[in-house]
């Protein structure tokens, strides 16, 4: 056996930079691997929480009087203030057919303001301190039936989140934001 006059017992300079090259590289792309999963986490809890507040504010206008009464007359709740704090509180818009901008602005009577643990702060036209989302809805009759048949929509956006406020009007969604539709017939008793 012959001796080439070379060491074979551990790693060259050369062999360590390139080693200490290689996992640099791939620990600075699992950093930014772990900064994009973090950001998808943030957008996809934001999202996911503004469609439980838009679900609560359907059910809330779902369940409002819309109906006969036992003598065949068409009912409506056009009273209950479904902005307010208190869930039943009188003096509101109930199911009266909403502005033409409704979804958009921040309309007195269809919109409210919710703080980040889900507690509703209100409504108005501006949204007061600690406002994380604000809950905008339409109700606009059904054209093909206008007397027996409502079209609600729910539309929960990030206080600060909407690009311009029309986007709402249109239908163009933004990141953090939940659209919610439904049509309420009237039912015979």
């Amino acid at each position: 056996m012959k001796s080439t006059g070379l060491s074979e017992h551990g790693f060259s300079l050369l062999e360590t930079l390139v080693a200490a090259s290689i996992l640099t590289v791939t620990l600075a792309g699992l950093a930014q691997l772990l900064v994009v999963a973090t950001r998808a986490n943030a957008g996809a809890r934001t999202t996911t929480y503004a469609a439980l507040l838009a679900q609560q504010k359907m059910e809330q206008l779902r369940g409002l009087s819309w109906g006969f009464d036992l003598l065949g007359l068409p009912v409506a709740d056009t009273s209950t203030n479904v902005a307010a704090v208190s869930a039943a509180a009188p003096g509101g818009k109930g199911l009266t057919p909403s502005p033409p901008d409704a979804l958009g602005t921040n309309a007195e009577g269809y919109c409210d303001f919710v703080d980040r643990f889900g507690r509703v702060l209100g409504g108005g036209t501006a949204p007061p301190r600690g406002t994380a989302y604000i809950r905008r809805w339409s109700i606009e009759p059904l054209p093909a039936n206008p007397s027996n048949a409502l079209v609600l929509q729910v539309l929960v956006s990030r206080a600060g989140g909407r690009a311009s406020p029309d986007t709402g009007a249109t239908g163009v969604r933004v990141p953090d934001e939940a659209r919610l539709v439904s049509v309420r017939t009237r039912k015979a008793p």
